[in-house]
């Protein structure tokens, strides 16, 4: 080989292998780095009661996700840190890195399929109203689009997109923190808000005062997932192991019973063979 040809053998090798290299490391192995960093990063919504919710009294976290957390936690054998988020910052904080995965009931929506990857559906939502029981203006689901009406959601949430459609004569109050939904509703500012089974249970189990309004037929079912962000799916591989292996074995039926969320599970298409 001449060596001219053999300088242009050499820098082909520099050109093309390291690229290929940088290829294919370019994607990191995200359940390696977990099993490496011996920490399983949590994103959670900590006002989600039943699924992800922090006890303003004791600080305690309760819920579903919580429950699943904490064995997933065991079945990897790494301790889980939960990060404080919510459904505004989901997106974000997922492609910023700050949490390996989102577990607080993630409703699975065209807009954070685009950005984000989910694992398989074990919750399926319908949408509720909250009204209070003095209030006449809404009693029943065909009350809440009508002139005058005022509806609130909560910013970043399923339901947002939802009621922006829904909504033909009622106005639509999109509320962010420091603002809540419940206040807009309970101070008489907003007629009702809307939101999904786990916290219409939260109102009829911790107020007096709130009206659950349910649709009479299904409105708007949504699956509700864990998410990551978009790339490697090696983690996301193995939580989906680790919950059919707790549908197989009971704990995550277990669970739903425990924050009474049995009406909204999803065992998936083996549910009798789960269930004997």
């Amino acid at each position: 080989m001449s060596r001219i040809y053999r300088c242009m053998y050499l820098m082909a090798g520099i050109l093309f292998a390291p690229a290929a290299v940088s290829s294919a490391l370019a994607v990191p192995n995200q359940l390696q780095r977990v099993m490496s960093a011996n920490e399983l990063r949590v994103c959670i919504w900590p006002d989600y009661y039943g699924i992800t919710y922090r006890n303003p009294r004791t600080r305690q976290l309760s819920g579903i996700d919580i429950d699943i957390a904490i064995e997933v936690g065991k079945e990897l054998g790494v301790r889980v840190r939960y990060v404080d988020s919510s459904f505004a910052l989901l997106i974000d904080n997922l492609l910023g890195n700050q949490c390996d995965v989102a577990m607080h009931a993630v409703g699975i929506t065209p807009l954070r399929k685009a950005s984000l990857i989910f694992t398989q559906p074990y919750l399926r939502s319908d949408i509720y109203a909250v009204s209070t029981m003095n209030g006449t203006t809404i009693m029943k689901w065909d009350d809440i689009d009508k002139p005058g009406r005022v509806i609130a959601v909560q910013a970043g949430t399923v339901m947002e997109p939802v009621m922006q459609n829904f909504l033909k004569q009622a106005t639509l109050l999109v509320v962010k923190p420091p603002m809540s939904r419940e206040t807009e509703v309970e101070s008489g500012r907003a007629d009702a808000f809307m939101t999904d089974y786990p916290y219409s249970k939260r109102m009829r189990d911790m107020t007096s005062w709130a009206r659950v309004i349910a649709p009479e037929q299904p409105f708007h079912l949504t699956d509700y997932a864990f998410a990551l962000a978009p790339g490697d799916q090696s983690l996301m591989d193995r939580l989906d192991e680790l919950m059919d292996k707790m549908k197989i074995d009971h704990r995550l039926q277990k669970f739903a019973q425990k924050n009474g969320l049995e009406p909204i599970l999803i065992l998936g298409p083996n549910l009798r063979l789960l269930n004997k």
